[in-house]
């Protein structure tokens, strides 16, 4: 594959909004690009967020609620631009020698040898690749100052277990996703988060927000990712009272009336759910309410009244 992104990018065709921002992609893709999901709905101020860290060589920070498609957002722009694409999921068990690489024994010529084996982090410092870290916040803060000299200007790693200073492909690219913004799990909702050095947060270059879709999109949304659901005479009205019980949940959880809020990606596995067992009322309880606290049933159950004109059944 090409090294440099070469191919003038129309922002218009691809994303649906104007800007002066001149993007480049690649001319052909590989293993490593993401598929395109023609059905994705972008925002716009995210998404030019995410095209200045392709085109300029910004280290870019998503942060948001879950079920927002954080992740998915910057992938399906790299998928567009055909720009190859690693996404590591930041778990508590990532290392830093999953991060870095380590000494491994391998077989060379008949007889054992110890070898050098490279982690993502310089396996991609060294490529045309735009390197995720998902879920940013919740890596071991400990193994998060790995990536501390990467987020700088220059962004050279230094394996000091090799003596050797690795300089950036002129094409690698770095974003990582958050529920917070580092500072811990306040609100209870993102349990294992953790709170994060300022010093480091201060060095993503830009930090934007990924809010929940407005209605009309997150509907052509589901719509598109569930033709099941689409090929229904009634799909628009029953998906628009399926994100309309959605968004009476996000504002029930923002005045502290429940815990529990739903995600795009729950309208979704509601949408597969209601295609398996043919009950929207089924379907929503399997997808949503046996999440939901004993003493909220009650109060989701008034939601789904109030977007489907007719009562859940909860016996």
């Amino acid at each position: 594959m090409i090294d440099q992104p070469t191919e003038p990018i129309d922002v218009l065709a691809s994303f649906g909004f104007s800007t002066d921002l001149k993007v480049l992609g690649f001319a052909e893709r590989d293993e490593h690009v993401p598929a395109v999901d023609p059905a994705y709905q972008f925002d716009p101020d995210v998404t030019l967020a995410i095209l200045a860290g392709f085109s300029q060589d910004r280290r870019v920070l998503v942060q948001g609620a879950h079920g927002t498609g954080k992740t998915t957002h910057i992938e399906q722009v790299a998928a567009r631009l055909n720009w190859p694409t690693v996404r590591v999921n930041l778990d508590g068990h990532i290392t830093r020698m999953d991060l870095i690489g380590r000494d491994a024994i391998v077989v060379r010529d008949g007889h054992q040898v110890t070898e050098f084996q490279e982690g993502i982090l310089p396996w991609s410092l060294q490529r045309p690749t735009a390197l995720v870290f998902d879920e940013f916040d919740a890596g071991r803060p400990d193994v998060m100052f790995v990536i501390q000299r990467v987020l700088e200007r220059d962004g050279k790693l230094t394996l000091l277990d090799q003596n050797r200073v690795l300089t950036p492909h002129p094409s690698f690219r770095l974003f990582a996703t958050a529920n917070t913004v580092g500072l811990g799990n306040l609100n209870g909702l993102y349990a294992g988060t953790q709170v994060l050095n300022q010093a480091q947060v201060d060095r993503w270059n830009i930090v934007t927000r990924l809010d929940y879709l407005p209605a009309a999109d997150e509907v052509a949304m589901v719509l598109g990712q569930v033709p099941a659901i689409a090929a229904r005479g009634d799909a628009n009205e029953l998906v628009a009272a399926m994100v309309a019980t959605a968004e009476l949940t996000r504002n029930g959880f923002t005045a502290g009336d429940i815990s529990t809020v739903m995600s795009p990606r729950t309208i979704v596995s509601w949408a597969e759910n209601l295609g398996v067992f043919g009950d929207v009322a089924r379907a929503f309880r399997l997808a949503f309410l046996n999440k939901c606290d004993d003493s909220e049933v009650s109060i989701v159950a008034e939601y789904y009244q109030r977007a489907f004109s007719t009562d859940l059944d909860l016996s």
